[in-house]
This record gives C-alpha cells, structure tokens and sequence, in this order.
C-alpha cells in the first residue's frame, strides 16, 4: 500500500488506470480468436483468388508456357507445380464453402477441386517449420494434369509498439483527465477542510460560498450553519460569565459593608476573608470572560522570541525564570492571548515550582513550548482536575496560597483555541513539566 496515491484526484486517475488495463485485457482475450480467424479468412480469401487466377492462366496458356507460370507464381508461402498425382486423396475432406469460394472467383465450375481442411500446426507441422497451419488445394486441369499448390498460412501479426504507444497515451490521457476532474471537483472539499483547521485554530475567516455540486453544497450549509451555532453558543456563555461577574460585584460590596458592623472581630475577620475570595473569583471570571470576546486576528508571530520577552519580564520581576536556548519557530496565533496564556503558566510554576526553565521544541506537526519546575508536582489523579475552573489543589497548592483557580483553566482554553493543547506531565526527577501544543499551519 506504499505505492498507493494518498489524495483523492492520486487514487482515482489509479484506479481509472487500472480499469482501463483491465478493460484492454479483457478485450484482448475476447477478440483475440475472432482477430486470428479474421485473419485467416482474408488470407485464405486472397490465395483462393490468386490460384483461381493461375488456373486461369494455365487453361488459356500454351503448354510450353506452364513451367514459367508456375515459376512466377512459387514464393515463400506459396509452392505450386504441376503433376499427374493430386497431393490431395479422395478420402480428404473438402470444406464446401471453400469450394464454392474457388468455383465463384475462377467464374466457372470446376469439376474436381480438392482441398485439404487446414488444422492448428500442432497437429500437422512440417519439420523445421514454425507456421500455425498451412493448406493444400489439387485442382485438375483440362489436360488431365493436376495444379497442386501448398499454402503456409503465416502467423498472426504480433501486437507492435504502436499498440503500446496507444494504450500508453490512452491510460496518461484518462489519468489526467480523472486527476484534472477530481482535482476541480474536490477543490470545495479542500477549502471545507481549510476552513475546519482555521476553525479549530479559533481563527476568524469568511463563511465558505455555498454553491458547486449538490454534495459540497449541502457540506458547507451545514457547516456555515455549525460555525454560527458555535460563535452564538461562545457569545451567550461568554455574556452570560461577565453578566454574572459584573452583578455579583454589587451583593459582595453590600455584604462587606454589613460586615463592618459586626462587633465579633473573629467571626467579621473570616467573612471579610470570603468575601474577598468571592470578590478575586468575580473579577477573574470578568478578566477571563472579556478576554474570550476579544476578536484579536490570528498572524504569524516568532513563538521563541514571544516565550523569551516572557520570560525576561517574569525575570526582571524577581521571579527565578529563565530561558533555554531554542530553534526559531514562527506560527499562526493570536500573540495576545498566547502571551496571557504562557504567563499563567509561568505565574504557576514560579508559585509553586520555584526554580523554572522555559524552552521552545519544533516537531514534525506541532511546536512544544515547555515549562520546567522544581515543584512537588501533581499526583496523578489530579492533573485532568487542575484545569477545571475554581479548581486548587490541598496541600502545597491549597486555597491559602492565594488565585481563583482559573489560571490553568484560562491557559487550556486558549490554547485549544489555537487548536492545540496543555498537558502536565511529572518529571522523573521531580517537579511538574506544563506543555503547551501548537499545531503548524497546515496542521
């Protein structure tokens, strides 16, 4: 299967290419008996009129002249003499049409004409001689005298290079043909699969023209009528959060002010302490909610040099972070929201790590950009749970040390905005490794 095309236009000019060698084979052993029989009928319908000629000749030539005419009429298939035995007995049989056929070309009735049945030459073949079959034909002549002739039939003429060069212009022709009309044909199915990538990639891009074959059509109404469900359903919930947000702003600050008259300072300390966590979660999900409607356009942006002007921030910043000498890679993005996406991450290992490293890894498919740190890492129950909002884990990473917990949620969400991903993996050495996936452009 290595051999086979992997595109469709690849795979159909192959298959058309197959069917036409099927095609021409099975023609082939169709037509080939009637193509021999053809054959030797003209051949045989052509020596009936020559030798009906020669009798001819003989019966209106002196005598002394026969010897000549015999003579001229021997060639390399065709040996005539004449003698007073038939080479031809009684007991041969004689195919009537070709006696008919020899009676109806000498334009009159012979009264003895002897022709031997011509058989495959692997039943009757002269030693060294490699013809298919041959025929033997005694005629009497009015002297008494009989005209014996044999005829070699020759061989069937062999398929020549010209058939090779037809049936080589013929498969090249359907080829391209086929290719040439998948290739227009599937050009909608080509910008629907373009437009699914942009699509993964969060990218913004006009809705794909509904016109072409019923097929294409119908496929990108419905996915022009998926892609508006999809910007309607984001929208909605996207209101909705900083709907939420904002209005939760209003009973917290009541709340806080309530909370001023309460005389017990114990009991007034820890609910000023809730309320100011329900206050950090309401502005992330507002932070979080207007940084998903900003329509930021997708461009190419050196991945590397964003990662490093992060990491040198986070370093003048008094942050133990640095950066690890990486291959340039230039991707598809939106450099804002990536850039909040790596410092969520950066922000997260410094806080809980410590000690961080920062790299960019160019793959075949995909770009890696990986952060390093020298934290307890997560055990493995809780990696899927981190990223789900207002999520913190016990422990080192309990609520005490601070965030809403939408940090790693917010990452993920951009990330698989751009069509890639993040995933946290445990170092062997300890620590925790936070990944963040990128497809290519043509991902």
């Amino acid at each position: 299967m290595r051999l086979w095309p992997r595109s469709l236009a690849g795979r159909l000019a192959a298959l058309l290419v197959l069917t036409l060698i099927a095609a021409q084979t099975v023609s082939l052993i169709l037509f080939a008996g009637e193509r021999v029989r053809s054959f030797r009928d003209a051949y045989r319908d052509d020596l009936i009129a020559r030798l009906a000629a020669l009798v001819h000749l003989l019966e209106e030539a002196p005598p002394d002249l026969h010897n000549r005419l015999v003579a001229t009429a021997n060639s390399t298939l065709l040996r005539v003499e004449i003698d007073s035995q038939a080479i031809v007995g009684e007991e041969d049989e004689n195919p009537m049409q070709l006696r008919r056929n020899f009676a109806t070309v000498l334009g009159k009735r012979m009264e003895d004409v002897r022709l031997a049945r011509d058989v495959p030459w692997r039943h009757r073949r002269r030693a060294g001689s490699r013809q298919p079959q041959w025929i033997d034909l005694s005629v009497r002549l009015a002297s008494g005298r009989w005209l014996n002739a044999s005829a070699d039939v020759p061989p069937v003429p062999r398929l020549g290079p010209a058939f090779l060069l037809s049936f080589i212009i013929s498969a090249g022709a359907v080829a391209a043909v086929g290719a040439l009309g998948v290739r227009w044909a599937s050009q909608p199915l080509r910008e629907l699969a373009e437009a699914a990538r942009r699509l993964g990639r969060g990218e913004a891009f006009e809705p794909l023209d509904e016109i072409g074959p019923r097929e294409t059509r119908q496929a990108n109404i419905a996915f022009n009528r998926m892609r508006e469900r999809l910007d309607r359903f984001i929208r909605d919930r996207t209101a909705m959060l900083a709907a939420v947000a904002h209005d939760l702003r209003t009973p917290i600050t009541s709340l806080r002010l309530r909370a001023e008259f309460i005389d017990d300072e114990e009991t007034k300390s820890k609910i000023l302490e809730t309320l100011a966590e329900m206050q950090a979660m309401a502005e992330a999900v507002l932070t979080f909610a207007r940084g998903d409607a900003e329509t930021e356009p997708t461009r190419p942006a050196d991945i590397t040099a964003l990662l490093e002007s992060i990491v040198e921030d986070a370093s003048a910043s008094g942050k133990n972070v640095r950066f690890e000498t990486s291959p340039r890679v230039i991707l598809p993005c939106r450099s804002f929201a990536l850039r909040r996406a790596l410092g969520n991450l950066i922000d997260n290992a410094t806080f809980y790590g410590g000690s961080v490293r920062a790299r960019v890894e160019q793959l075949a498919e995909t770009a890696r950009i990986v952060i390093d740190d020298d934290g307890p890492g997560i055990p493995l129950g809780e990696i899927e749970r981190v990223f789900e909002p207002f999520v913190r884990l016990e422990g080192s990473r309990n609520r005490s040390t601070g965030g809403a917990g939408l940090g790693l949620s917010i990452a993920r969400t951009i990330a698989r905005g751009h069509g890639g991903d993040i995933r946290l993996e445990n170092r062997p050495g300890g620590g925790l490794s936070a990944i963040l996936i990128l497809p290519h452009a043509n991902a």
